[in-house]
């Protein structure tokens, strides 16, 4: 019976650890908006077990043309001496007059992947987004981008043969994507939803498709309870790795805004 409780109490401490927030909004006239943590656990006897999850997100506003926001993660997970992660990533966006319905912007990413056998990925790219709805309770954006992407994996075998026999994959991408969030209850509880699209421009199909929707309710000054459901998909993938990973987190957050 403790170690049915022991394993309980492990699964809510990593399920918390790996709490993800809803995006920064670059659209706030808030000069500074930020988001940081930290969890570890680690444990040695019947289970040896180490976790290090590190996140920082930041959004600078000067109330000039251009917005920088960047979104930082980093999650490494090893189990009786066997390695289940080690991945980083890196969203970076340059953004001009986000404040506008329409709005151009600039993005650079930067990925590991353990797991799905990236040593790294990158892209970088240019698009522009519809901001239709910018109000106190609600807001909704679509964007459109176009993406070179340049990714380096730890296998040369693929689930497509198209692929086979060379590590590198190096394609055009476009992107559709569509967020929004809605306070509900006297603005006490936050909904919110992100879903995006990144058909390649290949002779195989190569699409990737991403969508998570969670729900905030505040706690006190700043920090709230939060979960949210993530299915993530892609297409072509390394061999013996799946496409679909879905997973469902709960946790906390806190947000500070200047």
């Amino acid at each position: 019976m403790k170690n049915c409780f022991d394993l309980f109490l492990l699964t809510i401490i990593l399920l918390c650890s790996k709490s993800s927030f809803a995006q920064l909004n670059e659209s706030d006239t808030t000069h500074l908006q930020l988001r940081a943590g930290i969890t570890g656990i680690w444990q040695q006897g019947n289970v040896e077990l180490i976790v290090f999850r590190s996140r920082l997100e930041l959004v600078t506003n000067s109330k000039k043309a251009l917005v920088f926001k960047t979104q930082n993660n980093s999650l490494y997970q090893e189990f009786s001496g066997f390695k289940a992660d080690n991945d980083l990533s890196s969203r970076n966006f340059l953004y001009y007059k986000p404040r506008n319905r329409f709005y151009p912007f600039a993005i650079l990413y930067v990925q590991t992947n353990f797991r799905r056998k990236i040593d790294y990925r990158w892209f970088g790219g240019i698009g522009t987004t519809w901001q239709f709805a910018q109000k106190s309770h609600t807001n909704l954006k679509f964007s459109v981008g176009i993406l070179n992407e340049a990714t380096h994996f730890l296998s040369d075998q693929f689930n497509q043969i198209f692929y086979n026999n060379s590590k590198n994959i190096k394609l055009w991408r476009g992107t559709l994507y569509l967020a929004g969030w809605h306070r509900i209850f006297d603005h006490k509880v936050r909904i919110f939803y992100n879903a995006f699209w990144q058909p390649a421009f290949e002779q195989v199909p190569n699409n990737r498709l991403q969508a998570d929707v969670g729900l905030e309710l505040p706690i006190w000054k700043g920090l709230n309870f939060q979960t949210e459901y993530l299915v993530s998909y892609e297409q072509v993938v390394a061999e013996n790795v799946k496409e679909l990973d879905r997973i469902l987190t709960f946790g906390l957050n806190y947000q500070f805004k200047k």
